[in-house]
């Protein structure tokens, strides 16, 4: 895209129909942008798909975050592993189709014999490393681990402790500390708990704050944004009803394109000992671009000389893109309540394998101890069914509670195939000592931004804090660095943000999501890199820069007819 210069004086032009019918379109478009961008999405998909039917247009949908990928070995090993524990269950008691329960004595050697003697079974070098790693790394007494992985493949028992299967959390806790600390923790460990996913976490967060009273209607909380929308809608619903701060990401570099980091003075809203509470997704959604060593010191200094007792939920799920990551579980410990996903590092968001992780000292813990006397009797009758002394409930205990509403703890935990699951995918992680599998799915995503640039006809800007499984494009900011700012408010004032989504839709095919959903720039839209083959992304590229030149062209035909 070639460079104009245009005076910055010439005002605003006419729009170029001065229509009833321009007038209904942007009053409709005005609509779509108050709702979710993911509902937005429902109505582009109808729209790309009915003219994919009529064109040579492929519809491509780049508005989820669901990767392509998938990880073979640690799937493979799953599934013989399940044999193996299936032939188990036989040796107890075989009637057909009729089999018993696993038993422990012996186990590790007959799975070691089994996988001798069927060394072409899928996944089975993985499962004899693992074997040799947890017995002889980990000190792990053989049949204690292999029991727990056999009988919670089988499912045959409720999750055993609730909260997480003890080697499971073992295993799933070294690849945390690997994967969000960089391999150096702070001193002390953390306790884990395996939910349904992050899209879970969030929910029983959320409710154990507010069921706790340590968060209550009116209360100031603060999202750094742009953020995944649900962090922005669930504050706003009635059972909760918080005061949102929003602390953006509106930093530029020197050329005046977004660096997506925080300045000091949004940081700076944090002091406020008001602000109970601060959630975030680092790597951020969507510009996916973790934040910068002095952003996260500026954190703790705020932290520990103003506001100590701030709780921050971090969301991490996009880590594992970004080398040398370091969540703020690392950096604050006491602080953090930590989320994880396992589904777009391995591909696998239909197993929704997450976990909620949190430091043995921690200001959740605190905050129950201070509060007062009549919040905390209101508090310790929630729990008094499960213990004689609720007061000394830890907050990760009451976490695993209200997640089956406390009358159901007995019952409370992920499934233990889906744990066993999570357990194979962090250990074949851990045992990937040269880190092959991340940097082929980090090539992935980059070499897929390259080409949607590459095709948009702009130069990327290499950052080591960019996941790259999403990008961010700001129309606007584009509009006014290629042609001025007189373009800039052209477009503005003549048309709305999700104007351009409505014609990729129409012309391409194609399906892009609003950055202003996700409470980014207005004008800016997000691409998932991580969903579609990477051909479609040279032709997304293509496509956004044809439709950014309509605007061009419209605004140049505006111009002439003003002369």
């Amino acid at each position: 895209m070639s460079m104009q210069t245009n005076s910055p004086n010439r005002g605003v032009l006419s729009p170029p129909k001065d229509s009833s019918q321009a007038s209904e379109l942007r009053r409709m478009e005005r609509d779509f942008e108050q709702i979710s961008p993911f509902e937005f999405k429902n109505k582009l998909l109808r729209l790309a798909a009915g003219k994919d039917k009529k064109s040579t247009h492929i519809l491509l949908n780049a508005g989820r975050g669901n990767p392509n990928w998938t990880a073979a070995t640690p799937r493979q090993a799953f599934f013989t592993l399940g044999q193996f524990a299936v032939t188990e269950t036989q040796r107890v008691w075989s009637q057909g189709d009729l089999a018993g329960k696993p038993r422990k004595p012996g186990i590790a050697q007959r799975l070691r014999d089994y996988l001798q003697s069927n060394p072409d079974l899928p996944g089975q070098d993985l499962l004899q490393r693992i074997v040799a790693d947890s017995t002889v790394v980990r000190g792990l007494a053989p049949d204690d681990w292999v029991f727990e992985w056999v009988d919670g493949i089988i499912g045959d028992n409720y999750p055993v402790p609730d909260r997480m299967l003890i080697h499971v959390e073992q295993v799933v806790h070294d690849y945390l500390m690997q994967e969000m600390c960089d391999s150096n923790p702070p001193p002390g460990r953390f306790d884990l708990f395996a939910v349904e996913g992050a899209t879970a976490a969030m929910c029983y967060i959320f409710d154990s704050l507010t069921a706790n009273l340590l968060l209550t209607s009116g209360n100031k909380v603060a999202l750094m944004v742009p953020i995944f929308p649900p962090y922005v809608e669930i504050p706003q619903l009635d059972r909760y009803g918080f005061d949102v701060v929003e602390i953006r990401a509106t930093a530029v570099d020197d050329m005046g394109k977004h660096t997506w980091q925080y300045p000091p003075t949004e940081l700076d809203k944090l002091k406020d000992p008001a602000v109970k509470a601060l959630f975030l997704v680092n790597p951020s959604n969507p510009p996916s671009v973790s934040m910068q060593a002095v952003t996260i010191q500026r954190l703790i200094q705020i932290v520990r000389e103003n506001n100590p007792n701030l709780m921050i939920i971090s969301d991490d799920v996009y880590g594992t893109f970004v080398d040398s990551y370091r969540s703020l579980v690392a950096e604050l410990p006491y602080n953090t309540l930590g989320v994880y996903s396992f589904s777009k590092y391995f591909g696998v968001t239909g197993w929704r394998l997450g976990v909620i992780l949190l430091h043995e000292t921690n200001v959740l813990d605190q905050l129950l101890h201070q509060l007062p006397a009549e919040k905390r009797a209101i508090v310790n009758k929630r729990y008094e069914s499960l213990s004689l002394h609720p007061e000394k409930l830890r907050f990760m205990d009451r976490l695993v509670a209200d997640s089956r509403q406390v009358a159901l703890n007995h019952t409370a935990g992920l499934s233990t195939p889906q744990q066993v699951q999570m357990a194979l995918f962090a250990e074949f992680a851990l045992l990937d000592k040269d880190n092959q599998y991340k940097k082929m799915t980090q090539e992935v995503c980059h070499r897929r931004k390259r080409l949607l640039f590459a095709g948009l006809g702009l130069q990327e800007v290499e950052s080591p804090y960019d996941a790259a499984y999403y990008t961010e494009f700001d129309l606007a900011q584009w509009a006014s660095h290629h042609f001025g700012e007189e373009f800039s408010r052209y477009l503005q004032a003549n048309y709305e943000p999700v104007d351009i989504l409505f014609r990729l839709a129409e012309k391409f095919s194609i399906v892009l999501l609003n950055g202003g959903g996700f409470h980014g720039p207005q004008w800016s839209i997000r691409i998932s890199l991580a969903n579609l083959e990477d051909a479609a992304y040279a032709k997304i590229g293509q496509a956004v820069r044809e439709t950014l030149q309509e605007y061009v062209a419209e605004w140049s035909k505006a111009k002439s007819t003003h002369i």
